[in-house]
């Protein structure tokens, strides 16, 4: 099932962490595209570090649950620490889109329920997929 997950850093080793997170994504996902990374102002939350963000296209065979799980540990590995909502983080893993699937449950909305808000997922996104379509919301390049 194809794929975009959105990364962002804004602590430590930005770049550093966000490739680490890319390889580590690679053993579990068959990964098509990489945009650019792009710096980024930090939306809602505390005062904090700017942040580096990219999305990435791939195929996966795991069920949405299963890859959100993943992602998780990922995170946790690369020192991320859920202490405040929309606070600064190691590494930030949003799943976008899982095919066209569009549910919610207490773990896992899809597609992400701020992505069609949220630029630094909208433009890296665009870059790798100029007709990117968000189940739900139309053609991402046609979002406001």
């Amino acid at each position: 099932m194809k794929v975009v997950i959105a990364l962002g850093s804004n602590l430590g080793d930005r770049k550093g962490t966000l490739d680490e997170a890319v390889e580590e994504l690679r053993k579990i996902i068959t990964i098509t595209k990489v945009s650019s990374y792009i710096e980024t102002d930090p939306v809602g939350g505390p005062e904090q570090p700017d942040y580096l963000n990219a999305v990435l296209i791939g195929e996966s065979e795991l069920s949405p649950t299963d890859l959100l799980s993943t992602m998780q540990e990922i995170e946790l590995a690369a020192g991320r620490e859920r202490i405040e909502r929309w606070g600064a983080r190691t590494l930030d893993l949003d799943l976008i889109v899982y095919g066209d699937l569009v549910m919610e449950t207490e773990f896992l909305t899809l597609p992400h329920p701020r992505a069609h808000e949220r630029r630094f997922v909208l433009d890296p996104w665009l870059e790798v997929e100029p007709g990117a379509y968000l189940p739900g919301f139309g053609e991402v390049g046609l979002l406001p």
